[in-house]
């Protein structure tokens, strides 16, 4: 009997044999281990948590179909991030094929998930403040950081440039979706995972050459849409200063008060609200946009707290007027930095919540 050690996971031969000889659940004792983080690697390259688990369910289908073709030139691991990556591209593929849907244009009125659906037209702000830019930006959600426990306890590669929370962050999954599916596949296999190149290209059928060029292309990209790495230094997850600032923010958002929202904001801080358009920088930017929305003043948004992507969250709920109840209004991540919050991210989505654990309505 032969045995491979991959990845911290020793896999038997026998086991093996047994998969292949239509076992399932030797199947499962060869892929388990790495269900977990091949739903984050989907994730990265999908930005979307349901897409990931669709990925991550039609490799491990390939792999059971697959088993018999599979040669142990490599490992186990590699071989499911080959299949994985190349259903995340199909996945991309296609999506770029499908007509893009119109976003918010501008003078147009607030998005209806800003809460601003239900009132009269006459109660309505005739259009949004003026955002300080207007941009399609890339699709994507937030990641529970719940799921994050499940991970195998296993560093990346050698290759790797960025540590595990740094490539999870917010604004690292944005900048993954404004990068090309083949540029996008290779960075987060070389420069996430650790990856070598010669490796890469074997897990994407291509040359050493395009792997490198690809690489290239993408990092330039992607250092252009990143805040400098070690600006600040940033509060540890979970640290009683990260928790002091994500209690005074849903004080001050809950109470409607604006300079205490405004003395957590950094000078540069961003307020965007993917899918949408529309991105506010700046105190008094933010401010504006805040206080142009019906519910502030009123004290009638509720924030329950939760993590995502490594960072403090919230899921938020809204009372109508009359009602006992409130209902579900999106979630906020906020981005740390030393000196306080440096963006804040709004995903009007109320279909979020669960995932993290939060309830669909708040009773009154």
């Amino acid at each position: 009997m032969t045995t491979t050690v991959t990845a911290n996971v020793t896999v038997s031969g026998s086991a093996l044999e047994r998969a292949r000889a239509g076992d399932g659940d030797a199947f499962r004792d060869l892929t388990e281990p790495y269900r977990r983080e091949l739903h984050l690697h989907c994730y990265r390259m999908l930005g979307s948590v349901q897409d990931a688990e669709d990925a991550v369910q039609e490799t491990l289908l390939a792999a059971w179909r697959g088993l018999e073709g599979f040669q142990e030139r490599s490992s186990v691991r590699a071989w499911l991030y080959r299949i994985a990556t190349n259903r995340c591209l199909n996945v991309l593929r296609a999506a770029g094929r499908r007509p893009r849907t119109a976003s918010t244009e501008p003078g147009a009125r607030a998005p209806s998930d800003l809460g601003l659906s239900d009132l009269r037209p006459s109660d309505l702000p005739p259009v949004l403040p003026e955002p300080t830019r207007r941009s399609e930006p890339p699709r994507y959600e937030p990641y529970p950081d719940a799921l994050l426990a499940e991970l195998p306890d296993a560093a990346p590669g050698p290759e790797a440039r960025y540590e595990t929370r740094e490539s999870l962050a917010l604004a690292f999954v944005a900048g993954l979706q404004r990068l090309p599916a083949r540029q996008r596949a290779v960075l987060v296999l070389r420069d996430v995972l650790g990856f070598r190149a010669a490796e890469v290209a074997d897990l994407l059928d291509v040359s050493g050459v395009s792997v490198n060029s690809a690489l290239q292309r993408a990092r330039a990209t992607l250092d252009g849409n990143l805040p400098p790495r070690g600006r600040d230094a940033l509060p540890l997850p979970r640290s009683a200063r990260e928790r002091e600032i994500a209690e005074r923010f849903a004080a001050a958002v809950e109470g409607s008060d604006i300079d205490g929202l405004l003395a957590l904001l950094t000078g540069d801080a961003w307020l965007t609200m993917p899918p949408e358009p529309l991105a506010y920088q700046g105190r008094a930017a933010i401010a504006r946009f805040y206080q142009a929305l019906p519910w502030w003043g009123g004290r009638s948004l509720r924030l329950l707290p939760t993590r995502a992507n490594g960072s403090p969250a919230f899921g938020c709920y809204l009372r109508a007027a009359g009602s006992s109840g409130a209902d579900p209004y999106g979630l906020v991540v906020l981005t740390l930095t030393g000196d306080g919050i440096s963006a804040v991210t709004r995903f009007g989505d109320p279909a979020l919540l669960p995932r993290f654990g939060l309830p669909d309505r708040l009773p009154g």
